[in-house]
């Protein structure tokens, strides 16, 4: 005879790791991405405005970290909440409107320091608050990635706050403008409790005091600790002008690779115009291609402050930029993917001239940037495509994006003048003359 079960007698449950349910990790969770989402989309608008070198090429890398995260926390909310594939705002708006209402700062440095001190700070404080609830045998998966994302924040707060002097030091007069942003910021965050595990308060959300609609920077900043000009090579307004061989291919292709500059503005502006038109994919992809070109640019920054360049000798140039100014964003993405790919059959080309010279830093460069622009180009096919068959254009719209950057980008050198047309060759000629006299011999 079987034993009568204990009504209301069960084994014991009650234990610290059952804090966080599976559809509440998956609530949670969305709300981080969509606070991710938010920083990539700004970060990625502002980069165009900002001049600082060492400033346009960190955000690029905070850019790319984010989307990571951002792509785990979608895929982990989808797995939690399986069978339901829905991504959306819902309750948590009035959070993540702050996060996006951030953005439209009227100074670049204001953005920066609210990201700095509010909104950076809030996200890894609560990283580790949903560590700490996390069970290591139920969500194991995100625990490793967001532990991932607490050490990378805890880096992004130190170098945004490096980020933010530098900018500040270059125009001490908007330090004021800064402090209020993000004080502003940071009460409107202390309203809604901050980023937690708890649910968002229902407050409605007003424009931030002193905000302006965001706009991207039709003209690009420039360090001008560098050579600022339009054009950063003779060869870009004077055909006859040789792109080289040997040292002045060496210094031609650093000095391209310098400035793809004008690519991660690009890239930047792209992401934020097409966020929410393309969806999460495109500003994955966006993001990653916004973080290549600044790798890019670096390679090239270090191959000639290696060599023994100062940066007031290297030109640094706008003119591929300045060609889609007040143009629809349409041909921002036709530049990146028309003018970056278009040398891509010649680079491993180069990359043998370089290991012929013994050059095996430029070598490097120019293979790792080849592996690149294969995949910049799928990128660049993709989303284009897609973009025309979102905005509801015939196919053969492609190929007329492609022949109208190619008219703005030849409007733009035709505008060149005598005085750009001597400057730039002076500039050449000069760099040409020091590449030599640094000259060694290959062994």
């Amino acid at each position: 005879m079987s034993a009568s079960p204990l009504t209301g007698r069960y084994l014991p449950g009650r234990q610290s790791r059952a804090r966080l349910m599976r559809l509440e990790s998956a609530a949670i969770l969305k709300r981080f991405f969509f606070c991710e989402e938010a920083l990539i989309r700004g970060m990625a608008g502002w980069l165009a405005a900002i001049a600082p070198f060492e400033v346009k090429m960190t955000l690029p890398r905070h850019i790319w970290e984010d989307a990571l995260v951002a792509g785990e926390l979608r895929q982990r909310v989808l797995e939690l909440k399986y069978p339901n594939r829905l991504m959306e705002v819902g309750d948590d708006a009035p959070l993540v409107a702050l996060f996006e209402a951030a953005r439209h700062a009227p100074l670049p440095v204001m953005y920066l320091a609210a990201l700095q001190r509010v909104l950076v700070p809030a996200l890894h404080r609560t990283y580790r608050e949903y560590l700490a609830a996390a069970d290591e045998l139920g969500d194991g998966p995100t625990r490793r990635f967001l532990e991932l994302a607490v050490r990378e924040k805890e880096r992004q707060i130190e170098e945004l706050a490096a980020m933010v002097e530098l900018l500040l030091s270059a125009a001490p007069e908007s330090r004021p403008a800064a402090d209020d942003w993000a004080g502003a910021v940071a009460s409107r965050m202390e309203a809604l409790g901050g980023v937690t595990l708890e649910a968002v308060p229902p407050l409605q959300q007003e424009p931030l005091p002193g905000s302006a609609p965001f706009a991207l920077a039709q003209v690009p900043g420039r360090d001008p600790r560098f050579h600022r000009c339009r054009f950063y090579w003779p060869d870009a307004i004077d055909p006859s002008y040789p792109y080289g061989e040997g040292i002045a291919l060496q210094l031609r292709s650093a000095i391209s690779h310098l400035n793809e500059v004008w690519a991660v503005d690009t890239a930047g502006a792209i992401l934020e115009a097409f966020a929410g038109t393309l969806g999460w994919e495109f500003v994955s992809d966006a993001a990653r291609w916004v973080y290549d070109e600044s790798r890019h640019t670096v390679m090239g920054w270090t191959r000639l402050r290696d060599w023994g360049f100062s940066r007031d000798e290297l030109p640094l140039g706008t003119y591929i930029y300045d060609a889609a100014r007040d143009q629809d964003p349409i041909y921002r993405l036709g530049m990146l993917f028309f003018f970056e790919t278009k040398n891509i059959g010649k680079k491993t080309g180069r990359a043998a001239a370089f290991a012929s010279y013994g050059d095996a830093a430029s070598q490097h460069d120019m293979e790792f940037d080849w592996a690149d622009e294969g995949i910049h180009a799928a990128y660049g096919k993709r989303w284009l495509t897609a973009l025309i068959a979102a905005r509801g254009l015939p196919s053969e719209t492609f190929e007329a994006v492609q022949r109208r950057c190619e008219e703005l980008v030849a409007a733009t050198v035709a505008s060149a003048t005598a005085d750009e047309a001597r400057e730039i060759r002076r500039v050449a000629d000069h760099l040409i003359a020091r590449a030599s006299a640094l000259a060694v011999p290959v062994s």
